[in-house]
């Protein structure tokens, strides 16, 4: 039985060393030994374009997923809510494959739906306006019309507004939304979700259409972290 690990929201950054170790190390003594890994978004804290890639840092990580894959694991990564601007320039530097929100896929013989997570956070409604505004082409051309360090400045200066705004929001606001969660279990007519995104981890079971459906969770690296793997048997939640 092929064995896939599924990750989210590492937010890798040259200020989160940490982290930054953790994700090597993972990628050389997990990772190797796996079939296929999924990167289900947010795997920078910001992504400002592919000709960042000149960035030390950014080639580093870059560096580590294509010996990954050159090993011959399947490295696939789903744009989140932080890297929506990864393009090929990217995946071509990391040897991955760009997969779309959602995509549906085999693990562990079972049909398994995956997401990023932000889409089914329908409550919040400001950060699905923003969503909706930066992922257009318009947005995106303008944005990546400017000089690199003034790109930078202004998503710092959006993230440091984003932080402010979610310290005044309640938090059932930022979670999923339950008829969200259910319209995508119909849609695509799955048994299991796999998703990242709210930095709640965990398994919940639910009926949807009179069939069993299980949710997974990824657990963000701001603190423990962790990763699921699916292969023979149950799902395994592991945390490091």
């Amino acid at each position: 039985m092929t064995s896939s690990l599924f990750v989210s929201d590492l937010h890798l950054s040259e200020g989160r060393p940490e982290a930054n170790e953790r994700f090597f190390s993972f990628v050389e003594d997990t990772a190797s030994a796996a079939d296929s890994l999924y990167i289900l978004g947010d795997l920078f804290e910001y992504w400002i374009g592919d000709d960042d890639l000149q960035d030390p840092f950014h080639a580093l990580i870059a560096g580590f997923l294509k010996r990954l894959a050159d090993s011959g694991v399947r490295v696939h990564v789903m744009h989140g809510n932080r890297d929506f601007l990864m393009a090929q320039a990217f995946c071509r530097a990391s040897g991955t494959l760009l997969l779309e929100d959602p995509a549906v896929v085999e693990a562990g013989g079972v049909p398994t739906l995956l997401m990023h997570g932000d889409t089914l956070c329908l409550d919040d409604t400001d950060y699905q306006a923003w969503r909706a505004e930066s992922r257009s082409a318009a947005w995106q051309k303008t944005f990546l019309e400017r000089p690199l360090a003034e790109r930078r400045q202004i998503i710092l200066a959006l993230r440091e507004r984003s932080r402010s705004a979610v310290r005044h929001k309640p938090a059932e606001i930022m979670d999923v939304s339950p008829a969200a969660v259910r319209k995508a279990f119909a849609h695509h007519d799955v048994p299991r979700l796999v998703h990242g995104h709210t930095h709640r981890p965990g398994h919940h079971v639910l009926e949807v259409d009179g069939k069993p459906r299980e949710r997974w969770v990824l657990p963000d690296w701001y603190g423990r972290g962790g990763y699921l793997r699916i292969g023979a048997g149950a799902p395994r939640l592991v945390r490091f």
